[in-house]
């Protein structure tokens, strides 16, 4: 399990320390409850390029094995707690969604109510090009990012988060820049305890940026509460994540990228962190297959996903 101390918010690579300001947009694109499962928006994506124990499965067999759930506005994906898999099996039963859509400048907000919890889960909201390795990869809630060299970040930015590695492309062992924040409601247990949250990411030719509001929070900005058709970033207070172009040309790092929803299951982070993360001495796998009812709480409830231009 990764705890909420070691979540990263990894926004591959960009800018100057001083804060950049924002600017406003208007909405392009909606999705919420059924949207999700409308394949002119998304696509459900059986590879698992992280070598976890893991099966994503395809439409029809997620709705059929419940791990996609529609109520009103609301969209829910997790992975599987009922069966145990055969010794033949990739893995325990999951779901990767991908967008069809592809955006580049933009402005993504995230309204989760709750995320996956659980020792061996590796759930991830993100945003990665056709390749990754030339097109960037946007790590929302998650914790690993990858970028071609050379790619830095300067010290000292203007983010309420703190600086893990200022090294974006994949010459840090594939681990990116990234940012870790403090509050325990960010992630986890804790996030889930406080109805979950927002998370927003904002793309421009000069920065990238990235918030992330508690539910109870009294500073969300009225526009992201509100689920409002406009909004202007530059209200919306110091990010959590700050990314400069400074020392990295984004425009040439990071282009259109595609909006990725999934729940891995062990994998190399996952299973270098298990003991470490109170799960046990045994494998990773050995766990995810052999304890199904682990899983009622491995799931993402989804209000919605916005996205503005």
């Amino acid at each position: 399990m990764l705890s909420a101390t070691s979540l990263q918010i990894l926004a591959a690579a960009l800018f100057t320390p001083s804060l950049v300001a924002g600017k406003a947009y208007t909405l392009t694109d909606n999705f919420q409850g059924n949207d999700f499962l409308n394949s002119n928006n998304f696509e459900f994506i059986t590879e698992d390029p992280s070598g976890g124990y893991v099966n994503y499965v395809n439409s029809a067999a997620a709705q059929s094995e419940g791990l996609v759930s529609v109520s009103g506005t609301s969209f829910k994906m997790g992975v599987d707690y009922q069966k145990v898999p055969s010794a033949s099996a990739s893995g325990r039963d999951s779901v990767r969604l991908q967008s069809i859509k592809q955006w580049e400048y933009h402005v993504s907000i995230y309204n989760v109510a709750h995320m996956p919890t659980g020792c061996g889960t590796w759930p991830a909201l993100w945003e990665v090009g056709t390749s990754w390795e030339t097109d960037g990869e946007i790590d929302i809630l998650e914790g690993v990012n990858d970028q071609t060299a050379p790619c830095t970040m300067p010290s000292g930015r203007d983010e309420t988060g703190f600086e893990n590695n200022n090294v974006c492309d994949h010459t840090t062992s594939d681990s990116g820049c990234s940012v870790g924040l403090t509050e325990t409601d960010n992630y986890g247990v804790g996030f889930n305890e406080n109805g979950g949250g927002f998370y927003a990411m904002e793309q421009t030719p000069d920065f990238i940026k990235v918030w992330f509001f508690p539910r109870s929070s009294s500073a969300i900005p009225s526009d992201v509460l509100n689920g409002a058709s406009s909004i202007n970033t530059d209200n919306w207070g110091t990010p959590s994540a700050y990314f400069p172009n400074t020392d990295c040309d984004i425009e040439s790092h990071f282009h259109a990228r595609n909006i990725l929803m999934n729940v891995d299951l062990c994998g190399g982070w996952v299973e270098s962190e298990f003991e470490a993360d109170g799960c046990g001495t045994g494998t990773c796998t050995d766990w995810v297959q052999n304890n199904p009812s682990a899983f009622q709480n491995a799931y993402f409830d989804i209000n919605w996903v916005k996205v503005f231009q």
